[in-house]
């Protein structure tokens, strides 16, 4: 029977957890499998490496540093905006998720990390930062 190697496309469904309080943060249950190329980037480095020499079928659960999912946070990722640059409709609150757009055309996700009464200070890091994480995989196919 063929087990995952670097490379491989795989289709998987996962169950993704903080370790911190076993709080869910995404699943494929109830939706298709995640399918993606290993080697390409796409996945994080701990669950890729977790994939790997797992069979068709082959269920398991691996936990996952923050240095190999999503890193540490970074405090150069917080930035002070005044309030006189946000849209005036917007009332910002804590947790409160925002998209800039970068000059390219590209947008970037931030979050809202603190409130003042002139500014505001946005987050830029992933919103799983500074997390490890479990990961319950199950290999669906191997092409």
């Amino acid at each position: 029977m063929s087990q995952v190697k670097a490379n491989d496309t795989v289709k998987v469904h996962y169950t993704g957890k903080l370790k911190a309080n076993g709080q869910v943060f995404d699943t494929s249950a109830e939706k298709e499998p995640l399918e993606a190329q290993l080697g390409q980037g796409a996945l994080i480095p701990g669950f890729e490496k977790g994939l790997v020499d797992m069979k068709v079928n082959e269920k398991k659960t691996i936990e996952i540093p923050k240095e190999e999912a999503y890193g540490e946070i970074m405090e150069e990722l917080f930035h002070k905006v005044e309030r006189t640059q946000l849209p005036q409709e917007i009332k910002p609150e804590v947790g409160m998720g925002l998209v800039s757009k970068n000059p390219d055309g590209t947008e970037r996700q931030l979050r809202v990390a603190q409130v003042e009464e002139d500014h505001i200070i946005v987050d830029a890091n992933h919103p799983l930062a500074g997390q490890d994480l479990v990961f319950e995989l199950e290999v669906v196919e191997i092409h």
